[in-house]
């Protein structure tokens, strides 16, 4: 199985890239190959002009035709997601997620911004046609510590991520049992 990790936060280190960390050596564990992504692959004039030629653009897609399951991860500002995860989504062709398992992870100051998931990430998500759009999480800076170093969860924080992880996990597996054959 192959998982595209995708971090949407202008900055780096941060704290949603730390839980996309995470849930890569969590599912490493279980054998699963992941190939993290994100903004600074990118040259940023190629996101703002819409340059849908830019060699990491079609490094990325190509990389999600063979993926199996996305996690992306963001910043909440301003009660959405970060705009410049907005602008690469925007250039994905429509049918980029489809046939993949998505998990979204947002974090923000505050737990006021815990809707952002439901209301301003996953719509984005289902329109490039993901098949499944899982449960996100939402972590509100207190739950991540030294983000910039090895980090650190709260640990209901972390068990919210184990769990989520195990939902992912099972999503995933669901895709890849061969069918049944009927005798």
């Amino acid at each position: 199985m192959r998982v595209i990790t995708l971090a949407g936060s202008p900055r780096y280190p941060s704290r949603s890239t730390a839980l996309l960390t995470v849930c890569q050596r969590l599912l490493e564990q279980r054998g699963v190959e992941v190939i993290p992504w994100n903004l600074h692959n990118f040259v940023p004039e190629d996101l703002l002009y819409a340059r849908f030629d830019s060699p990491a653009l079609l490094a990325l897609k190509e990389d999600l035709e063979q993926a199996d399951g996305v996690i992306v991860a963001t910043p909440v500002y301003k009660a959405s997601f970060s705009g410049a995860l907005k602008t690469l989504l925007d250039l994905l062709p429509e049918r980029a997620l489809e046939h993949k398992v998505v998990l979204p992870l947002a974090t923000g100051g505050t737990v006021a911004h815990m809707l952002a998931v439901d209301y301003a990430l996953k719509p984005v998500l289902n329109a490039l046609k993901a098949q499944e759009v899982l449960h996100g999480v939402f972590a509100d800076d207190s739950q991540i510590t030294h983000y910039d170093r090895q980090p650190e969860l709260s640990p209901v924080l972390r068990d919210r991520i184990n769990e989520s992880i195990d939902t992912f996990w099972s999503a995933l597996a669901r895709r890849h049992r061969p069918l049944a054959v009927a005798v």
